[in-house]
C-alpha cells in the first residue's frame, strides 16, 4: 500500500495540470454547499438573537388559545383578546407591568409617492407601547406618538422611503391615513427586522384603524417583577384568564417568531440553495468521472508495466483511488474555506441589495463543515471508482501495445439497457401525469428519464455529432471535418463530457418552460375567469401590503362610466372543522364581473346565513345545494350556513364565498385584495380607466390595470424567480465548462504526436486552434440539444403533474425565444471552453510533438 501511495504522490506531482479541472469542480460544488449551510445557520442564529434581544423584557404573552390555519399557511389567525384584561392581569401577584399590543397591516408611502415594502415580508402597524421593556422596538430618535396622527417608524423603513422626523406621509390601513413621523425606532439593535416595515401609533389610532371595534388587542405583553421566573408568571396568570385565552412565556413567543421566519423564509430559501448545490455537484460528478476515465486510458501502458513488474490489481486500483482521495480532500478543504468566504460575502452583500442580514459573527457548526467535506470526498471517489477498477483490470500484455483510446460506448447492451430505462421512465411519467395524477410517480419517472439520457448518451452521440457536425464539412472544410471526427473518436467520452452541460441546460430549460407555463396559466385564468375591463390591485405578493379599502369598490361603482365594481375581501373560518380562506364580496356583482361557469343554485340570496362553494370544495366536503355547513370564526362564534350555490370555476373567485353582511360581525381589519370593474357599453377602456384612477387617488392611489396588465403583473414574481434560478445555475454551467475544457486539454495531451504530424503536413496554427474550438462547440451542441429536449420533457411532466394534482388548471407553454437564448448560450459556452485548450494545442513544438511516444 505504501508503494501505491508513493506512486500516486509522484504521479500527482508530475501531472498537476491534469487534475486542475477536477479540483475546481469539487471546490465550487463544496464551496456552494458549505456557504449555503453556514449562511442558513448564521441567519437562524442571528434572528434568534435579534428576537431574544427585542423581547427580553417580555416575560409572558397573553393571547387567544385557538388559531385557524388555512392550507398553505404556517401561522394561523387568532381572535383578539379584550384590552380590559390588562386591569385583571396587573392585579396578579408577581406582575410588574402589562400592556395591550395591537397589530395589523399598514403600509407607509415613501417621499416619492411609492409604497414602501410589500413584496413579501409583512408591512405592520400597531400601537406604540410606552413601557420600553415590553416594546420590541426601541426609540432611537425623536419621541413617542402622543396625539392622533403621530407615528414612530423603524429606521430601516425611513431610510428606504427617504423619510425623516417631521415629515408627513400616508399610511394605508388600507384606508389612507395622514400621519406625521415623530420618532425613529430600532428592533433588537437593528434598523429593522429584515424587510418588515413597522409603524407605531397611539393606542386610540391603532384601535380606530387596525381593529374591527375598540377594546380589542392582538395580545397582552406582561413583565414579571423581581424574583419571578417566566414559567412561574405564566402559572400565576393562567387561573385568572377567561376560557379560550392562554399565557405563554416570553421565550416561547420569541421561539415561535424565530420559527415563523425559519419556516416561511429560511427553510425554503436554504432548501432552494441546497437543490442547486446538488445540481452543481451532480454536474461535477460527470466532469470528475470523465477526467479520471481519460487519465486511466492514457496510462494504459504505464499501468500494464506496473502489472508486468508484479503490481496486483488491487495495488493499481488503490493507486488511482489514492490520487482521487488526495484531489478530493484537498479540493473539499479548500471548498470549505471558499464556502465560509461565500457566506461572509453574502452577509456583506444582502444589505446592499435591500435585504438586511442581521449583524453577528458567522455561525460555523460541525455539520456545516463535515457534511460538505464528506459530500465532496464521496462525489470525487464515487466518480473515480469505475475508472480505478478499469485501471486495475489492465492486462500486463497491454505494455507491448500502443496506448489505445477507449472507443467503446455504443454497445448493444448499453442501447438495450438505455431503451429499457427510457420505456420505463416514459411509462411512469405518463401514468403520473395522465392516468393517475401523482407528483411522486411523475418525479420518479423524471429521474429515470435523466438516467436513460445518461445511459443512451454514448449510443446517441455518434449520430448526433454526425448530424450536428455535418454543416462543418461545408462551412469549415478540412478543419471542420477533423473537428467532427475528433468528437466521434470516443462516443463514451463525448457523451460524458456533454452530460455535465446537458444537466445544467436541462434544469435551466425545465425552469424556463415551467415559468412560461405559470405565466400562461395566469393569463388563461384571467382571460377565462375575469370578465371585467380593469382591475384595481396593490403591487404586492406574499404577506406584504395593506390591501385595498373596502370602500373603494362602492366609490368606483358610483362613476357614470362604470356598470359594475366588485371588491374581493378575504376572511378565514373553519368549515366543518377545517381551516379555509373565505372570499367576502357582493355575490351578485361577483357573478356579473367574473365567469363562474355553471352555477347550481342561486348567488342572489346568500344573505347572512348562506355560502357558495366551488365544485372541488363541495366534493371535498361532501356538500351540495341545500346542505348545511358549520363555520367557526376567529372570534370563537359558531354559525350554521346553508349552501345556496355551487359554481364551476374558482381561480379568482376563491373556493368559499360569503357576503359582507355575514362577515361583518366576525371581521378583524377589513380589506380587499382586488377590485374588478366593468364599464358601461360605449365607454372605452382608456376613458374608464382614467375615471377609476381619479377615484383611486383618494384611497391610497393603488394601481389600476387593464386585464392584460393585471395578468402580467400577477405573474411578475415568476420573472424574479427565474432570474435567481439562472444566476444560481450559472455555477452548474461553469462547472460543465470546466469539464469540457479539462477533457479537451487531456485529449490534446493524448494526441500530441497526431497534432505534431498535422502541423508537419501543413496545418497552420489558426487551423489547429479552429479545429479544437469547433470540437468543443460540437460537444457543447450535443449537450445543449440533449439538455433542451430533456428540460422541455421534464417541464411538461412538471406542469401536467401539477395540473392533475391540484385544483387549478395549468397551461403548458414552450417559450421559443427563451429556449433559443439558452441554446445560444450553450453553444457560446462550448466555444469559450475550447479557447484555452486550442491555444495550448497551437503552441506545441512540431518536432517534439512528432517525437512524443
Amino acid at each position: 500500500m505504501n508503494a501505491s501511495v508513493r506512486l500516486s504522490v509522484s504521479s500527482l506531482r508530475a501531472h498537476r495540470r491534469r487534475f486542475a479541472g477536477t479540483f475546481l469542480a469539487v471546490f465550487l460544488g463544496v464551496a456552494f454547499l458549505a456557504g449555503t449551510l453556514v449562511m442558513g445557520d448564521t441567519l437562524r442564529a442571528s434572528f434568534d438573537t435579534m428576537f431574544g434581544r427585542a423581547t427580553s423584557g417580555t416575560d409572558a404573552v397573553v393571547r387567544s388559545a385557538d388559531a385557524i390555519t388555512t392550507p398553505g399557511e404556517s401561522q394561523g389567525v387568532r381572535q383578539p383578546v379584550a384590552t380590559d384584561l390588562v386591569t385583571a392581569i396587573e392585579q396578579v401577584p408577581g406582575v410588574a407591568a402589562a400592556a395591550p399590543s395591537i397589530q395589523g397591516a399598514g403600509q407607509l408611502v415613501g417621499a416619492n409617492g411609492d409604497p414602501i415594502g410589500g413584496q413579501g415580508p409583512p408591512t405592520l402597524a400597531g400601537n406604540w407601547i410606552a413601557d420600553p421593556e415590553l416594546n420590541a422596538y426601541r426609540l432611537a430618535e425623536g419621541r413617542a406618538p402622543a396625539k392622533p396622527g403621530e407615528v414612530v417608524i423603524d429606521r430601516g423603513t425611513a431610510e428606504r422611503g427617504d423619510l425623516r422626523i417631521g415629515d408627513t406621509t400616508t399610511l394605508r390601513t388600507p384606508d389612507p391615513v395622514q400621519v406625521t413621523i415623530v420618532g425613529l425606532a430600532t428592533f433588537g439593535g437593528e434598523d429593522g427586522m429584515a424587510q418588515v416595515t413597522f409603524t407605531g401609533m397611539t393606542q386610540a389610532d391603532a384601535e380606530k384603524y387596525l381593529t374591527a371595534r375598540p377594546g380589542e388587542a392582538s395580545t397582552i405583553q406582561v413583565r414579571a417583577g423581581p424574583g419571578v421566573s417566566q414559567r412561574e408568571l405564566v402559572d400565576r396568570l393562567t387561573p385568572v384568564l377567561p376560557k379560550g385565552v392562554e399565557a405563554i412565556t416570553g421565550q416561547e413567543s420569541a421561539e415561535e417568531n424565530t420559527e415563523m421566519i425559519s419556516s416561511q423564509f429560511l427553510t425554503v430559501f436554504t432548501l432552494f440553495l441546497l437543490v442547486f448545490s446538488g445540481v452543481a455537484l451532480l454536474v461535477a460528478t460527470f466532469s470528475i468521472h470523465n477526467t479520471f476515465a481519460i487519465v486511466v486510458a492514457q496510462r494504459t501502458r504505464e499501468n500494464a508495466l506496473l502489472r508486468a513488474l508484479g503490481a496486483s490489481r488491487r495495488q493499481v486500483t488503490a493507486s488511482t483511488l489514492v490520487e482521487a482521495t488526495a484531489v478530493a480532500v484537498t479540493a473539499s478543504l479548500a471548498g470549505l474555506a471558499g464556502g465560509i468566504g461565500i457566506a461572509a460575502g453574502l452577509q456583506a452583500l444582502f444589505p446592499a441589495i435591500g435585504f438586511p442580514f442581521p449583524e453577528g459573527d458567522l455561525v460555523i457548526s460541525a455539520l456545516s463543515m463535515l457534511l460538505p467535506l464528506a459530500v465532496g470526498v464521496v462525489v470525487c471517489l464515487g466518480s473515480a471508482l469505475l475508472p480505478a477498477v478499469r485501471a486495475g483490470r489492465t492486462a500486463p500484455m497491454a505494455a507491448l501495445r500502443e496506448t489505445a483510446v477507449d472507443t467503446s460506448g455504443a454497445s448493444r447492451v448499453r442501447a438495450v439497457a438505455g431503451l429499457g430505462l427510457a420505456a420505463l421512465a416514459l411509462g411512469m411519467t405518463i401514468s403520473g401525469v395522465l392516468v393517475s395524477p401523482s407528483l411522486w410517480l411523475a418525479g420518479l419517472g423524471a429521474v429515470l428519464a435523466l438516467a436513460a439520457f445518461v445511459v443512451l448518451g454514448p449510443v446517441a452521440s455518434t449520430t448526433a455529432v454526425r448530424v450536428l457536425g455535418g454543416p462543418l464539412d461545408r462551412l469549415r472544410g478540412v478543419t471542420g471535418g477533423l473537428a467532427r471526427r475528433n468528437a466521434l473518436r470516443s462516443p463514451k467520452r463525448t457523451a460524458a463530457t456533454a452530460s455535465a452541460l446537458m444537466i445544467g441546460v436541462a434544469v435551466v430549460s425545465l425552469f424556463t418552460v415551467f415559468g412560461a407555463s405559470l405565466k400562461a396559466t395566469m393569463d388563461q385564468t384571467v382571460s377565462r375567469s375575469f370578465a371585467g375591463d380593469v382591475a384595481v390591485s396593490t403591487p404586492s405578493f406574499g404577506a406584504g401590503g395593506s390591501g385595498l379599502s373596502p370602500r373603494l369598490a362602492g366609490a368606483v361603482a358610483e362613476l357614470p362610466e362604470v356598470d359594475t365594481a366588485v371588491g374581493l375581501g378575504r376572511g378565514v373560518a373553519e368549515v366543518d372543522g377545517k381551516g379555509r380562506a373565505l372570499t367576502v364580496t357582493d355575490p351578485l356583482a361577483l357573478e356579473r364581473t367574473f365567469d363562474l361557469g355553471t352555477v347550481k343554485g342561486s348567488l342572489s340570496d346568500l344573505g347572512t346565513d348562506g355560502i357558495a362553494l366551488d365544485e372541488n370544495a363541495a366534493d371535498e366536503q361532501g356538500l351540495k345545494t341545500g346542505d348545511t355547513a358549520r363555520l367557526t370564526f376567529t372570534d370563537g362564534e359558531k354559525e350554521t350556513f346553508t349552501v345556496r350555490a355551487v359554481y364551476d370555476r374558482s381561480e379568482l373567485a376563491g373556493e368559499y364565498v360569503i357576503t359582507r353582511a355575514a362577515w361583518e360581525p366576525h371581521r378583524t381589519q377589513d380589506s380587499d385584495t382586488l377590485v374588478a370593474v366593468s364599464f358601461k357599453d360605449g365607454v372605452s377602456t382608456d376613458t374608464g380607466k382614467a375615471a377609476v384612477e381619479k377615484v383611486a387617488e383618494h384611497y391610497g392611489n393603488p394601481e389600476v390595470q387593464t386585464r392584460d396588465e393585471y395578468a402580467q403583473s400577477s405573474a411578475g414574481g415568476i420573472d424574479m424567480m427565474l432570474t435567481l434560478v439562472y444566476a444560481l445555475l450559472a455555477l452548474a454551467v461553469l462547472i460543465a465548462l470546466l469539464g469540457i475544457a479539462n477533457t479537451l486539454t487531456l485529449a490534446i495531451h493524448e494526441r500530441t504526436r497526431e497534432l505534431g504530424l498535422l502541423r508537419a503536413v501543413g496545418q497552420t496554427r489558426a487551423q489547429l486552434r479552429a479545429m479544437v474550438r469547433w470540437e468543443s462547440v460540437l460537444v457543447a451542441a450535443f449537450g445543449t440539444v440533449g439538455g433542451l429536449a430533456l428540460g422541455a420533457f421534464l417541464g411538461w411532466v412538471l406542469v401536467k403533474a401539477s395540473d392533475g394534482a391540484s385544483d387549478s388548471a395549468f397551461a403548458f407553454a414552450m417559450p421559443p425565444v427563451q429556449l433559443a437564448i439558452v441554446a445560444l448560450v450553450g453553444l457560446a459556452a462550448g466555444a469559450l471552453a475550447g479557447l484555452r485548450p486550442a491555444r495550448r494545442a497551437a503552441r506545441l513544438d512540431v518536432l517534439r510533438a512528432i517525437a512524443t511516444e
